[in-house]
């Protein structure tokens, strides 16, 4: 168990060095989810046309787009698999003393430190518009746990995808075809209610939904009723996507 929190932390701090040399990737990549909240929140929230519980429409999309914004990092982290299998540093990797799950959960939960960072970026520039924010410290806390943790499982599937995919452009095709629908069949920018019939199954079966909810709860409403819930079905999710990713894995290298 010792051994498999090593390799797990191990991970983490390779990811921690990679930002701190090249913080490039996350300034370039909070350009788009800024323009959702500076130019699209308040444009639709002069519309007033969708309920929001009486919330500001700009305060309720804020956790929307920063989910989106963080799967977006963790469902491309499977790129730097890619980058490694064709440079020969997965190879290595996989000959080391480590368990293959706790190499995949490893650098699943390694993505989550991006999200954090990209979520740094995105929360003071929501403040400074005018988001309203619950002050309370440990809800702030939890959020960030939410958003680590989920970030492991939508890393965990671009892991499963490289492990399919031989070359960065057929990845990156996969990638965006999968981050767009999560995030407009999600209740990240209007209520599940105001979808069609079969888009609120979806919603139901989207992992994303929950870890909005959980977000938006603890971030901006302050109803935390569904927590439970929403933290239960994160926890299932990443499960799952991380026993299929490791059991997928030996496909990266052959």
């Amino acid at each position: 168990m010792n051994g498999f929190a090593r390799n797990l932390l191990a991970m983490i701090e390779l990811e921690m060095r990679r930002i701190k040399h090249d913080r490039t990737e996350l300034y370039s990549r909070a350009v788009q989810p800024i323009l959702w909240i500076v130019v699209y929140g308040p444009i639709m929230g002069s519309v007033r046309a969708i309920p929001t519980g009486g919330i500001p429409y700009t305060d309720y999309i804020t956790p929307g787009v920063l989910i989106q914004s963080t799967t977006f990092i963790s469902i491309f982290y499977g790129l730097t698999i890619v980058w490694e299998r064709e440079s020969g540093i997965l190879k290595k990797l996989l000959v080391a003393p480590a368990s293959r799950y706790s190499i995949v959960m490893g650098r699943a939960l390694a993505s989550g430190i991006r999200a954090i960072f990209q979520a740094l970026i995105i929360i003071p520039v929501a403040l400074l518009i005018g988001v309203r924010f619950i002050p309370n410290i440990l809800n702030f806390t939890m959020a960030f746990a939410v958003i680590f943790i989920a970030s492991g499982g939508f890393a965990a599937i671009s892991i499963l995808i490289a492990s399919f995919m031989k070359t960065r452009e057929r990845f990156m095709g996969i990638g965006q075809a999968i981050t767009m629908p999560l995030f407009f069949a999600s209740n990240a920018l209007y209520p599940v209610s105001m979808m069609p019939q079969i888009m609120q199954w979806i919603a139901h079966f989207n992992p994303m939904s929950y870890v909005v909810d959980a977000v938006r709860s603890l971030m901006i409403t302050g109803n935390l009723a569904n927590l439970p819930i929403d933290l239960a079905a994160i926890a299932l999710f990443d499960t799952v996507m991380f026993i299929i990713a490791s059991i997928n894995f030996s496909r990266i290298i052959e």
